[in-house]
């Protein structure tokens, strides 16, 4: 998929700068147009002829040479790129990104490029997870960067832990992975759409320090929302407690318990087109709460609960020309109890799962799903990543509109 495809390539100051040697290698072969551009500090470790020779274009290592006149290098590279990866991204070049320092031929160049861009990480694990790092890359996150995070491992500093740059093969492999959703991706109807979606768990207060959850994660709500918003959709996540990014250019709505998850998602649903709710909310809370903790005491303690609402009723109830989908996350009887809720709650579709399988559990990257839909479809796939369940889940949602637009 990426043949012919025009990638940057910035090289910054570390030992994993060898390692950008064999990615240019790679995406070259597979017919890549490649220009790497250089630190000064990146030149200390790897030669610029060594990256010239293998991508067959001229290296930029200075903001002010300009061979061609007729044009600003720095912007013409900006504009040329179809993407950009920086690979290492040095814990200094994620910084001065972070706050808008142009001072160098790659800074300067990815302030101007509207190229997507990638940083693959590579430092000392004390540097990486020092508190000013995390906050840089955090607030690359919300300005629209990804991260290509590499594995924990022994470091060249003799450090072991996170830090080691991703390996080239990983970094092109999500290249091509990247170009490929951009070269079929079906998704464009979502341009224009407000999708909002619900992840994660809730927490039920019992009193300052107790409180009843599950054990929902959040990742499969989270991925949707990404995937909504790489379709050009404007995406709302309402959030109940979890410990992943933000998706890049989502709005999110942070909550803690099922109400009030329910005061938020009820504060977008009017303005809402698809509304896909995917959070594991609390059925019940406790009755009592407690401002003070609750003391040990001898005996048994019984927690009296009451219902919570219910938050999918209540939109299939109030729903005017909204798409609504919901999920089950089911132990037994999937399909069955699926298509009971699909009915009950007047959704359009459902997304199932037997959280007992293995592979699509609470927790696990991957997903193992059935969707139905209120037309009758139903559709069983297979074992996939959460990325790729949220992407089918979005062309599910489109092809049901298309199949119902003139009813």
């Amino acid at each position: 998929m990426v043949n012919g495809k025009h990638i940057v390539l910035a090289v910054t100051g570390g030992i994993a700068a060898y390692k950008a040697c064999a990615l240019t290698s790679k995406l070259v072969q597979a017919g890549a147009e490649v220009k790497v551009m250089m630190s000064e500090s990146a030149k200390e470790f790897v030669n610029p002829n060594t990256f010239q020779a293998l991508s067959r274009n001229p290296v930029y290592d200075w903001t002010f040479h300009e061979p061609d006149p007729s044009k600003i290098a720095h912007i013409d590279l900006a504009d040329w790129a179809d993407l950009v990866v920086v690979a290492p991204a040095t814990a200094n070049v994620i910084g001065k990104l972070a706050n808008g320092i142009a001072d160098d031929m790659i800074t300067t160049t990815l302030l101007a490029t509207k190229a997507d861009v990638y940083l693959a990480p590579a430092m000392n694990v004390n540097m990486y997870n020092h508190s000013a790092v995390q906050k840089n890359m955090q607030t690359l996150k919300d300005f629209g960067y990804s991260f290509i995070e590499g594995e924990a491992g022994y470091l060249a500093c003799g450090w072991t832990g996170k830090g080691r740059m991703a390996e080239p093969e990983v970094i092109a492999d999500m290249i091509n992975r990247v170009f490929e959703e951009r070269d079929t991706n079906s998704l464009n109807e979502l341009k224009g759409k407000h999708v909002v979606i619900t992840a994660g768990p809730t927490q039920e207060r019992i009193d300052p320090v107790r409180y009843f959850t599950n054990h929902s994660t959040g990742k499969m709500g989270y991925a949707v929302a990404a995937a909504a918003k790489r379709a050009g959709a404007e995406v709302t996540l309402v959030s109940g407690p979890t410990n992943l990014p933000r998706p890049a250019g989502v709005d999110v709505i942070k909550v803690i318990s099922a109400e009030e998850m329910y005061q938020a998602v009820m504060s977008v649903y009017d303005s809402a087109d698809i509304v896909i709710k995917s959070a594991a909310v609390a059925d019940y809370r406790p009755k009592e709460t407690f401002e003070q903790k609750r003391k040990k005491s001898p005996g048994e303690w019984s927690v009296e609960m009451e219902r919570t609402r219910d938050i999918l009723k209540t939109l299939g109830e109030k729903k005017a020309n909204q798409i609504l989908v919901g999920f089950a996350a089911e132990s037994e009887n999937v399909e069955e109890y699926a298509k009971q809720k699909l009915l009950k709650k007047n959704l359009d579709l459902i997304v199932a799962n037997n959280i007992t399988t293995p592979g699509a559990g609470f927790g696990s990257d991957t997903n193992i799903v059935t969707i139905l839909s209120k037309d009758g479809e139903v559709k069983n796939y297979e074992q996939q990543t959460k990325d790729a369940v949220a992407k089918q889940i979005l062309t599910d949602i489109i092809d049901y509109i298309e199949r119902n637009r003139n009813e």
